[in-house]
């Protein structure tokens, strides 16, 4: 079916579409109260002229927005990467540190505390962010009580190809915006879209789709609209911040570039609310864009005209898959919708809508500068380029590591990345994300491409790696990647809402899986929305395996 009708959204665009403006709303009401969202989320929509259900549908679904606040609100991290740090002890010793349980606030004492998945620190694990102050490491529940200082050291940044594409800027001091300003005077969008097809760039978010074959599709139509999605949700990348914080300006450079691509005169840039200093960065080099009259109306003397504004996220993993994005955008619940129709035909408000991940994005200056071609080259010939790779937490040297495509994974476990710290040793490795995969230790010895992977079950993604030891049992590890589905699952579709929940029991009951259990993967990797439930059969299957005899019949 081509055609949907949205009540709401019919009326929200009489309403001049306060979608934005309506979220932002919201998340200023919720950062100063600890009520129910029940007994305010109404008479925030009524101020845009919108009924109760406008404001509770979104209040009450993204848990920014549900979790009580007050006045010192903290949130910890109980994603992978940090988990795999304490095996997840370091929840319950926060809890104790700031004196209120998970998803609480202690009106009296001042103090809430919510738990995230994630926020962007897994090479220094496990974390929390005490209001907007990172606090990091293994005696993180004493940083939070008071007893240590904050501790949160910048992200390790590497290159290992010789000739850095996106960390360019961040390693070698490269300046933002040189391509642009030529681009826009000489051939324009023409040029960018041979370019990047020449490249063979694919989305670098984990679908791994043709960039130039989405831009394609959108149209060529001046309201087409191009997000940058900033949303980096896969626990164990950080990729995404990395590049905001550091080198934001290349983003915006790659964003407007797209946007030229399209015929675009609007982008967007989502950055998640978890990472509030790439939030902040971002905004900032935007102003410094708008100042140097890259952006807005004849840009550099020429009929060109590009506007871009930065959005910050409510807190959601599956609001990072495209079209739950876009519903966010327009200040719905951020949850996966069917397709067709598919974005680059109606997206956000019906308009043609291109959703690039910022790493896909930082890649296109140095494609118009170096040339399609010569990007092509590099990686394998059917996955061209490079890939930020991020090591977490018990690696001997975690960080974020450029690599090409085709990289032998043993050879960025050990090579890159040490091996495991303390001489631990290597149980099972979890690469591209909680959906992603998992390999055991002796199945390194396979390509990093998303070919080389999925013929092992596993998936690049975010290409984030999170390393497990001894220290996590595999009956810890499932009971986790089913307590993240349950927690994550947008509720759209009852096989994702109600299998990851009956299978979460089913982990945490210590009984030995059964008929039930094998029916349950096969709906939901058949019948799920989006690939969120789709996916989670595969993961759980792939933990199995790589764990072999300690996780016998889980792989049903």
């Amino acid at each position: 079916m081509s055609e949907r009708f949205a009540a709401f959204r019919a009326l929200a665009d009489r309403r001049g579409r306060p979608g934005v403006r309506l979220m932002e709303a919201l998340a200023e009401t919720a950062d100063r109260t600890a009520e129910d969202p029940r007994s305010w989320a109404p008479d925030v929509a009524r101020g845009f002229g919108l009924p109760a259900a406008a404001g509770l549908g979104p209040a009450t679904y993204y848990a920014d927005l549900a979790t009580p606040h007050a006045p010192r609100h903290v949130r910890v991290c109980g994603a992978t990467a940090c988990f795999a740090a304490r095996a997840g002890r370091h929840l319950a010793e926060v809890e104790n540190a700031v004196g209120v349980a998970t998803g609480h606030a202690d009106p009296e004492a001042g103090v809430s505390l919510q738990c995230v998945r994630c926020l962007g620190y897994c090479y220094t694990g496990p974390a929390a962010m005490d209001g907007d102050t990172p606090c990091t490491g293994q005696n993180l529940a004493d940083q939070l009580s008071g007893r240590a200082p904050p501790y949160a050291p910048t992200i390790p940044a590497a290159d290992a190809t010789g000739d850095p594409v996106v960390l360019a800027g961040v390693l070698e001091g490269e300046a933002a915006w040189r391509v642009w300003p030529d681009v826009v005077r000489g051939p324009g969008g023409e040029r960018v879209r041979a370019e990047v097809a020449a490249s063979g760039l694919r989305g670098r978010g984990g679908a791994g789709f043709p960039v130039a074959a989405k831009w394609a599709a959108a149209g060529g139509s001046s309201d087409t609209v191009v997000v940058a999605n900033g949303d980096e949700g896969d626990p164990g990348s950080y990729a995404d911040r990395l590049l905001m914080e550091e080198d934001p300006g290349r983003v915006l450079e790659g964003l407007a570039l797209a946007c030229l691509a399209c015929g675009a005169r609007r982008g967007v840039v989502l950055v998640r609310s978890e990472y509030p200093r790439a939030l902040a960065r971002m905004r900032a080099a935007l102003g410094e864009a708008y100042a140097a009259g890259h952006l807005g109306h004849r840009i550099h003397g020429r009929d060109v005209h590009v506007d871009i504004e930065v959005v910050e996220g409510a807190g959601s993993y599956v609001a990072g898959e495209e079209t739950a994005l876009i519903a966010g955008l327009e200040g719905g619940r951020g949850c996966a919708l069917p397709r067709p129709p598919y974005p680059t035909d109606r997206g956000l408000w019906d308009a043609p809508t291109v959703v690039n991940n910022v790493e896909t994005l930082a890649a296109i200056p140095w494609i118009m500068r170096c040339g399609g071609y010569v990007y092509a080259r590099r990686g394998t010939p059917e996955e061209t380029g490079t890939k930020l790779v991020c090591l977490s937490e018990r690696f001997a040297r975690p960080g974020c590591y450029e690599v090409e495509l085709g990289t032998p994974v043993r050879g960025i476990v050990y090579e890159l990345g040490g091996g495991l710290r303390d001489g631990a040793e290597l149980d099972v490795l979890q690469v591209g994300g909680p959906l992603g995969g998992f390999l055991a230790a002796q199945e390194l010895d396979v390509p990093l491409t998303e070919a080389g992977l999925s013929a092992r079950g596993a998936a690049l993604g975010h290409a984030g790696l999170v390393a497990f030891d001894r220290s996590v049992t595999p009956e810890q590890v499932l009971r986790h990647i089913w307590e993240f589905a349950s927690a994550e699952s947008c509720g759209a579709c009852s096989p994702c809402r109600v299998g990851s929940r009956r299978g979460l029991e089913i982990a945490a009951s210590g009984a030995p899986p059964g008929e039930e259990y094998a029916r349950l993967l096969r709906l939901m990797s058949q019948a799920s929305l989006c690939a969120f439930g789709k996916r989670v059969p595969a993961a759980v299957r792939g933990l199995a395996r790589a764990y072999g005899e300690r996780l016998r019949g889980w792989d049903r």
